[in-house]
């Protein structure tokens, strides 16, 4: 069965923060609260497969014309399927129609990312409110993610 990709509802917030705490508690990405979670739902799209939320993933704006790419998560039982690759295009789609020029992300699978046609870039050629959340971050001091661009209209 092929999940669909929808926006987020009330309903979605405690499995949103389950499915991105499980890997936060890896130190793969930051937790998130159910408060969290409701300031952000209107950013927020699932991916959803038999009535379960498999999936999720967030845009931040970070200024007029970026916005970064959060909590993408996908559940284990999903992985390899395609879902991490939906939720980002489904995103990427969902920036451009709000007239956003470029999104990014902090990530461990930037090979992730390249295929969805992102770029590496320095972390520090992004906005420094991209690192509002990092101080939060347990690893903050010794950062492994690597920053990865996208442009969303091409001149």
């Amino acid at each position: 069965m092929k999940p669909i990709i929808r926006p987020a509802t009330e309903a979605d917030i405690q499995p949103i923060c389950e499915l991105v705490n499980a890997f936060a508690d890896q130190n793969l990405m930051l937790h998130r609260t159910p408060e969290q979670v409701r300031r952000a739902l209107g950013d927020f799209l699932v991916a959803e497969a038999e009535g379960k939320v498999i999936g999720c993933g967030y845009l931040a704006y970070l200024g007029p014309d970026l916005v970064e790419l959060r909590s993408l998560a996908v559940h284990p039982d999903w992985h390899g399927q395609g879902v991490g690759g939906q939720l980002v295009e489904a995103l990427v789609t969902m920036a451009r129609a709000r007239g956003l020029r470029q999104i990014c992300a902090l990530t461990l699978a930037p090979d992730f990312f390249v295929r969805q046609g992102f770029r590496v870039v320095d972390r520090w050629e992004i906005s420094p409110k991209i690192w509002s959340e990092c101080v939060y971050c347990p690893k903050f001091h010794a950062c492994d993610e690597v920053a990865v661009l996208k442009d969303l209209f091409r001149k």
